[in-house]
């Protein structure tokens, strides 16, 4: 913007300038040319009065002394002074008119002078081109440089004036920028001109309201996962209560895992800012895979897992990796018939890892990921989305394909801790 508005006022202070001076310039010229035409003109009176009442040597010294070349043509064909020929000019003079007139490399001043035994002399005074423009070079050397530092002086001040407008503009610009990474105590202090002080004020206000609805939005995310405590009791009381010590462990096995979940989402809600501490992706993905194995099996389901040996360190929470991998590995239990394998794959790329969940069922049918609360099956349509925001997080993005067999397949590119 600061060059915008600098090439904005050199233009426009050009166009003034060349406005102004270049009518100047001509009138400078013309001056210059009225001041040496009035100088020939005096210097051929003088002589002109002269003539006829010395002789002919005091004549020509008078010429001689002149400052410009003088002739005198004399009626009778003699000419004194400086050597010229007898041009039209000259012949309309003899007629007892003086005139000016223009000839190759100036002008010639002509004065009739009358009373001369024999009729009219002529007093011709020479103005070369050079006479005609003496110091109009200087001036109009001098003008320019004045017409640069006029336009070097708008820039600067132009200059000044836009680092007071874009100072504070990108102050904002970085204070946004701030607010969208997720630095909600970001602020800027507002400066410059009136109606930017209230773009920055404005943006203050919106930035705290923003910091009011989150909180009140995470206080109430964790009220809702508080309120599930009681129903997890309820569940775990039920387990113990159950006569088949087997099937008891299992359900409170799944009323744990349940309500780690629970208590990592009221964690989630009450944190301020988001932990962005890594993980081991590969010891997360073995655990989750583990943990669903057991489902798998009861279902006849067929399950490849193909892990890169670890550590792959992502930039991603160990407890959002896990959710992120429970959602993928949910969705193809919920949306894929009893028997359709499934295959799990993580790989390093990019300095992060590449996890690839696929199975063997219908697949999706589109190739653009759903809309974050819709689905095509019935379900709340977020499982999807969960990998999403997950894969971004990190810098990395998630991508729908089809499998091998005609099934679903989701790649998450997660990026390196």
């Amino acid at each position: 913007m600061r060059r915008w508005l600098a090439l904005l006022v050199a233009a426009t202070t050009s166009l003034v300038l060349i406005a102004l001076l270049v009518p100047l310039a001509l009138l400078v010229r013309t001056a210059a040319e009225g001041r040496a035409m009035s100088a020939a003109e005096s210097e051929a009176d003088s002589v002109a009065v002269t003539v006829g009442s010395v002789d002919t040597e005091t004549l020509r010294l008078g010429t001689e002394r002149a400052a410009h070349p003088v002739t005198v043509f004399f009626p009778d064909g003699r000419v004194v002074g400086a050597s010229a020929r007898r041009s039209p000019a000259v012949e309309l003079a003899a007629r007892g008119r003086s005139v000016t007139a223009a000839v190759p490399g100036g002008r010639e001043v002509l004065v009739a002078v009358q009373g001369v035994p024999g009729g009219t002399a002529v007093v011709r005074v020479h103005l070369s081109d050079a006479d005609l423009t003496e110091g109009v070079a200087r001036v109009w050397a001098g003008l320019a440089a004045l017409g640069v530092a006029l336009a070097g002086l708008g820039v600067l001040v132009a200059d000044r004036l836009a680092r007071a407008v874009t100072g504070p503009v990108s102050a904002l610009a970085g204070v946004s920028h701030r607010l969208a990474r997720g630095d909600l105590a970001a602020r800027t202090v507002p400066g410059g001109p009136p109606e930017v002080r209230a773009v920055g004020l404005a943006l203050n206000h919106l930035a705290e309201r923003i910091t009011g609805l989150l909180a009140e939005e995470r206080e109430n995310a964790a009220d809702l996962s508080h309120r599930l405590r009681t129903p997890l009791t309820g569940l775990r009381l039920e387990a113990e209560s159950l006569a088949d010590p087997g099937e008891a462990a299992r359900i409170e096995a799944r009323v744990d895992a349940l309500e780690r979940a629970v208590t990592s989402v009221i964690v989630e809600a009450r944190r301020r800012t988001r932990d962005r501490a890594g993980c081991d992706a590969a010891a997360v993905v073995s655990a989750r895979v583990a943990f669903w194995s057991v489902l798998a099996e009861d279902q006849g389901r067929r399950l490849d897992l193909d892990l890169a040996p670890g550590p792959l360190a992502v930039a991603v929470p160990a407890d959002e990796l896990a959710a992120c991998v429970d959602a993928l590995l949910g969705n193809v239990f919920a949306h894929t018939p009893e028997g359709a394998g499934l295959a799990v794959r993580l790989a390093a790329a990019d300095g992060g890892a590449l996890l690839t969940v696929s199975d063997d069922g219908p697949g999706f049918g589109t190739a653009a990921p759903p809309e974050r609360g819709r689905s095509g099956a019935g379900s709340t349509g977020l499982g999807l989305d969960i990998a999403r925001r997950t894969a971004e997080s990190s810098g990395g993005s998630l991508s729908l394909g089809a499998s091998a067999t005609g099934g679903a397949s989701v790649t998450l590119l997660l990026g390196g801790a």
